[in-house]
């Protein structure tokens, strides 16, 4: 592998796209970031890598360029090809739902991204953040950021969470996909999914991380009502709704004596009980009744 020397990109007015496809290069070579226009040098060495300037994307070279594509082409910044080339892209697209309207943002305009999004205009500067507005002009000041420099610190930790949030989730919806199960469950008012996750030893810190996103991934969701996983402060298990699904109700089981605790809202509850037919009773008991027009 060719060693790194720098990450170059344009100078003047600092986007999110070159700062945060930085940010993510600096979680993987730890190099310092200088802002200028490239010399048929930098474009033809892959030592340096050329982001978001250039007109050029070369994986080989490591120029990582969207400006000359078509604009028919669809929407790709420079963030977008360098995930790419790190074999992170799809997970990013599917976990990261900010991901796409940034490609949109910096390839066709606030116009038309609003319009995409079905909102008017004004919706996005609302969402403007000081956060970002510092460090994108902070950014837009300098010509060169070395390590131990604190914009380069916090980019590279930024780089280092937006990698490290998308490879755990992944690893996260492969174990899922090996352990969990799915009950088909008889309501009242027709057949429901509940997902269960069994206990498993070691219990992972967060036992429910990723499920939703796991139900979403298997074309499920419409049907799942509800999640079983294991209570990572107790022997127990957790109950709760998807995505605030109504057919469940856990205030229902409130008084149960193996359920000592139920949200006052119902969305929620915490349960001693292990065995799986204990478990699929608390449902079945938390269900909601069918409305009295279709009993």
């Amino acid at each position: 592998m060719t060693p790194i020397t720098s990450l170059l990109t344009h100078p003047g007015g600092a986007h999110k796209d070159e700062f945060l496809a930085c940010s993510v290069l600096l979680a993987v070579h730890a190099s310092p970031i200088v802002r200028r226009e490239p010399t048929p040098a930098d474009l033809a060495t892959a030592s340096t890598i050329v982001i978001d300037v250039g007109h050029e994307h070369d994986r080989a070279r490591n120029n990582f360029d969207h400006h000359q594509f078509s604009k028919d082409h669809p929407p790709t910044c420079s963030l977008s090809l360098v995930l790419q080339h790190l074999g992170l892209y799809e997970d990013a697209r599917q976990f990261c739902e900010w991901l796409e309207p940034a490609e949109w943002f910096d390839c066709r305009g606030p116009i038309d991204t609003a319009r995409w999004l079905g909102v008017d205009r004004d919706v996005l500067s609302k969402l403007n953040s000081p956060v970002d507005a510092t460090l994108l002009r902070r950014f837009s000041q300098i010509t060169r950021l070395d390590p131990g420099q604190p914009l380069w610190e916090v980019m590279r930790m930024i780089g280092e969470d937006l990698l490290g949030y998308v490879k755990s989730l992944r690893a996260r919806l492969d174990t899922l996909a090996k352990s969990a199960t799915f009950w088909d469950m008889p309501f009242a008012d027709g057949p429901a999914k509940i997902l269960f996750l069994p206990r498993v030893d070691p219990l992972p810190d967060e036992p429910s991380y990723g499920i939703e996103r796991f139900i979403e991934s298997s074309g499920l969701g419409a049907s799942v009502v509800g999640m079983v996983y294991p209570d990572r402060r107790s022997a127990g298990y957790g109950l709760s709704r998807y995505q605030d699904n109504p057919r469940l109700d856990f205030t229902r089981i409130a008084n149960n004596p193996d359920v000592h605790f139920a949200h006052a809202r119902g969305f929620v509850a915490k349960t001693s009980a292990t065995e799986i037919d204990q478990l699929k009773q608390l449902i079945i008991r938390a269900a909601t009744p069918p409305p009295a027009s279709a009993v």
